[in-house]
């Protein structure tokens, strides 16, 4: 009887472990993009923009994984199947860019939601990020977007 119920849950739980570490990081950038409820162009270009840099991708497959991200974003029922996936694929420093790029994207429009703030405090544990690293990272993206906002 045991057997029989845990072989009901084996096909979703290896079907959840399937994501691809790409699209786990689009995901999870979709997430703070849309986390105080408002999800724009100005947080879809970012996204892809994002993605192009941190992945070394061309526009339009920027374009298209964010796309994918968005979609596996919409369908997740958590963010822990992203984070895990994330946690084990990234080295410490790329996951800590990866923090960088989750923070550009909640300060995007100038204005810090505390849903936002709530998911930029759950993520870094999961990703295997302490808290000193995390407000290091959340520390140089304000200095670079006070820095781009002197020049322009």
């Amino acid at each position: 009887m045991i057997d029989v119920l845990k072989s009901l849950f084996r096909p979703q739980a290896a079907a959840r472990a399937e994501v691809p570490p790409d699209v786990a990081i689009a995901a999870l950038l979709v997430e703070a993009g849309r986390a105080d409820g408002r999800y724009g162009e100005a947080e879809r270009h970012a996204v892809a923009h994002l993605l192009e840099d941190m992945l070394d991708l061309a526009p339009t497959a920027a374009a298209d994984l964010r796309d994918r991200g968005e979609a596996a974003q919409g369908e997740a029922a958590d963010l822990v199947r992203f984070t895990r996936v994330v946690k084990f694929a990234l080295d410490e420093r790329e996951r800590i860019a990866l923090i960088e790029g989750l923070w550009h994207l909640v300060l995007i429009d100038h204005h810090r939601d505390p849903h936002e703030d709530a998911l930029l405090r759950r993520l870094p544990p999961l990703l295997g990020i302490s808290d000193h690293a995390s407000a290091a990272a959340r520390r140089r993206v304000l200095a670079r977007a006070e820095r781009d906002g002197a020049d322009t």
